[in-house]
């Protein structure tokens, strides 16, 4: 086999170092900057080369180190031919949706040749997430880890790894992906699906022209390495597995959990999770893998992503091992493993489960047909929530909501369907047609919300992992078949259920969750897999001002970019 990419713990160790370094000044917090060059870049996979857009010329991007108590300051300069608009996924940005990214909801994007400084400060988290582009499908190529430390002095509340290492998973198109997007417009179907997924940007030997293109990890036997791995992927859920070695998970989206050890993680785009791996085994080369999770009729990319762990001193000539990785539908796996999250909720790291709740949200998701005069069979696949189907502004919703700016949004999103029915009973095949509109949600500030999303069985039942914007939740309850309003809520777990930013919901099932709408602003919620957001999949709320100017949305910055 030929030579693979090793790792530099080398660096790694140094990078750490000169971070430790940085934010050494006790119980201070640190200012960081970075440049975001958003440029085009020639890049080689699969015996393909294809300019690509790429932050930095890097491909994933660069990360983002930070301690918890930081301020960033990101300045991205836009030098591709795209508009661009960079999200940073799973950190709060409280009162300042400004810095939040998802273009038209919270900002107009800058536009080529033009630049934008998202000033970010990292309040009460701490632990791995990350940033990518938030327009059309550039997420594609355009991602990067966000690695925000605990603040100096703390530790983390499991065992000291001796090293860690970013894990970030995506897909790869061998043609340009917004090309495939619009021939699929066209045809009002879904694009072609991606020809491979990816571990840090490089497919592995399974792959043709790839065993070149294949991330390594050099470990020492006895040793424990912290892996941060993040699903980085368009439109799969994915698990992964290190062949021989347990995976210890102790922390979803930036959030403490309580330990337990699996053999692989399931992991939904957009979301992230912190494992703990001892170097135990027999010193050899051991294949990590990724492939998709997919219990539904659904055409998709199953093909196998593979990274190698490798003991250091073992020559690049032996054979890795493959893992078992669960099988492509097994729903069994995947229910069980989210099963086994929770919240670490200990008297530091508690989880204050809202127990009382003032509004109760009920969304259906849905596929549906609408008529589409320009494509080329008279109709398009959509999604809907609540049979409505989100139409992008042509300005910020924030920008609407600050200014008072009429006819741009109206806040009669419903609680509920209009029509109910059985949700998840046999496929209905007629009447898909749904209404089009840019309906929002107003939350009152500081008030309780429990909203569950119910899958349905419009044109097919498939998993939807939502993320919602400006907050993180807790995942009260979940089940398959339809949400029973008089039964199901008897069996939530309101003492430690796990907090995230991202859910899955489950095939022909649904998930309750719950939070405190304490964060005033438009926040973006949507479906992450790109293809559904695509279609319509999404929704905002509209979180109403507090009591006074500390409690109330930051004015916008002077380089806001102008719509």
């Amino acid at each position: 086999m030929a030579k693979t990419n090793s790792f530099c713990w080398g660096c790694s160790a140094l990078l750490f170092l000169c971070l430790v370094g940085f934010f050494s000044t006790p119980a201070k917090a640190a200012l960081k900057t970075y440049q975001f060059d958003v440029q085009v870049k020639n890049v080689s996979r699969l015996c393909h080369s294809k300019p690509i857009v790429t932050v930095n010329g890097m491909f994933p991007g660069p990360t983002v180190y930070a301690r918890e108590g930081d301020t960033l300051l990101v300045n991205v300069t836009n030098h591709a031919q795209y508009n661009m608009s960079i999200h940073w996924h799973g950190l709060k940005q409280y009162r300042n949706g400004w810095a939040d990214g998802p273009a038209y909801i919270t900002q107009c994007p800058i536009k080529t040749g033009h630049s934008y400084t998202y000033n970010i400060t990292i309040t009460g988290q701490r632990g791995t997430l990350w940033w990518h582009a938030h327009i059309f499908w550039l997420r594609a190529t355009v991602y990067g880890a966000i690695v925000i430390l605990p603040k100096q002095g703390t530790g983390f509340p499991f065992l000291q790894p001796y090293k860690e290492a970013n894990i970030v998973l995506g897909e790869w198109w061998n043609n340009d992906v917004e090309e495939v997007v619009k021939h699929g417009n066209k045809l009002g179907l879904p694009p072609n699906m991606s020809d491979a997924h990816t571990i840090n940007g490089k497919p592995g030997p399974l792959f043709p022209c790839s065993e070149k293109h294949t991330y390594a990890l050099e470990v020492e036997q006895g040793k424990t390495y912290l892996l941060r791995i993040i699903n980085a992927a368009l439109n799969d859920e994915l698990f992964f597995a290190i062949a021989g070695h347990n995976l210890t998970v102790v922390e979803i989206d930036a959030v403490y959990t309580k330990p337990f050890t699996s053999q692989a993680i399931l992991i939904a785009p957009g979301q992230t999770t912190n494992v703990l791996v001892q170097a135990n085994q027999a010193p050899g080369r051991y294949f990590m893998a990724a492939r998709p999770f997919m219990d539904a009729p659904v055409s998709i990319d199953n093909k196998t992503a593979t990274g190698i762990l490798q003991y250091k001193g073992i020559p690049n000539t032996v054979q890795p091992v493959l893992p078992q990785l669960p099988a492509l539908n097994d729903t069994a796996f995947a229910l069980s493993f989210n099963a086994k999250l929770r919240s670490l909720n200990t008297a530091q790291f508690p989880a204050s489960v809202p127990l009382k709740v003032d509004r109760h949200l009920f969304y259906t998701i849905g596929l549906g047909i609408n008529q589409c005069t320009t494509c080329l069979n008279g109709t398009q696949l959509t999604a809907s929530l609540n049979n409505i189907t989100f139409v992008m502004p042509q300005i910020g919703l924030l920008q609407a909501h600050y200014f008072n700016t009429k006819g741009v949004f109206t806040t009669d999103f419903p609680d509920r369907p209009l029509t109910p029915f059985n949700y998840t009973g046999a496929p209905l095949t007629a009447n898909l047609g749904t209404k089009l509109g840019t309906r929002l949600s107003k939350l009152a500030f500081n008030s309780t919300v429990e909203l569950v999303l119910q899958d349905t069985n419009l044109l097919t039942v498939e998993s939807h992992p939502f993320h919602l914007h400006g907050y993180n939740f807790f995942v009260v309850g979940t089940g398959v078949g339809n949400f029973d309003p008089k039964k199901d809520p008897a069996k939530y777990n309101l003492v430690d259920p796990p907090e995230r930013n991202t859910i899955g919901v489950p095939t022909g099932g649904w998930v309750a969750i719950r939070f405190r709408a304490d964060n005033p602003g438009v926040w973006f919620m949507h479906c992450h897999l790109e293809l559904h957001t695509s279609w319509g999949l999404k929704t905002a709320f509209v979180v109403e001002n507090g009591k006074d100017s500390d409690h109330s949305v930051l004015p916008p910055p002077t380089d806001l970019p102008p719509c």
